[in-house]
């Protein structure tokens, strides 16, 4: 039986390297190539054509998203599972509509870990079980198809970059020459699509965007 190819892509050389033995320890599973940001693990992908990517969702020079994206785009037949810490609902449809085939959380069991690799390498999907409350039911049959997207306005998204940036409502009202209240219900329009609850979750979603590295 031939082994599970996978490259771990993770910036953190602690949480790598427990994540290196976890896998090394399995039977029908082998570590091909480890990368500490999104620009070398792109790199190696294409070098190692491995089964499966495990793809921290933040690293420097390239994020897991963006770096998801090159991936799938350039090898369609590896597979990609995201890595994070994040719980978050607009996190998980971004990486899955950047084409991820699962969802994992650093912080569950390592056996959940071993269950992703296992199920997208023999072509199926994963979501971490602790936050399948939260899942989108249906997405990965949807995905790829419009209906299975978040869209936003310009103008929304105008609003929470500005948000994430650091601006109030009443600066962003003076800035895009518009009424405090219209500021608002393009913010509310904006979490809710996204299923936001707070302000850091807008800073999350900008740091994915890559809006923040433009400061």
């Amino acid at each position: 039986m031939s082994k599970v190819r996978v490259l771990l892509a993770e910036d953190h050389r602690t949480v790598r390297q427990g994540v290196r033995l976890l896998l090394d320890a399995q039977p029908d599973v082998e570590v091909v190539g480890e990368a500490g940001d999104g620009r070398t693990a792109l790199k190696l992908a294409r070098e190692l054509e491995p089964d499966v990517v495990l793809m921290d969702v933040s690293m420097p020079e390239m994020n897991g998203l963006r770096a998801t994206e090159k991936l799938r785009a350039e090898l369609p037949r590896v597979r990609v599972v995201a890595l994070t810490r994040h719980t978050d609902r607009a996190y998980m449809q971004q990486l899955l509509q950047a084409g991820a085939s699962g969802y994992v959380l650093k912080q569950s069991d390592p056996s959940v870990l071993l269950q992703a690799v296992r199920a997208v390498a023999a072509g199926g999907d994963y979501l971490d079980p602790a936050i399948t409350g939260k899942a989108l039911s249906g997405f990965f049959g949807r995905r790829g198809r419009s209906d299975g997207e978040i869209t936003l306005s310009d103008r929304e998204t105008e609003v929470i970059r500005l948000i994430a940036l650091g601006y109030s409502n009443k600066e962003i009202a003076a800035r895009l020459t518009l009424s405090v209240k219209t500021v608002e219900a393009h913010k509310a329009n904006a979490m809710r699509k996204l299923d936001m609850n707070s302000r850091i979750d807008i800073v999350r979603y900008a740091m994915l965007q890559g809006w923040l590295q433009d400061t």
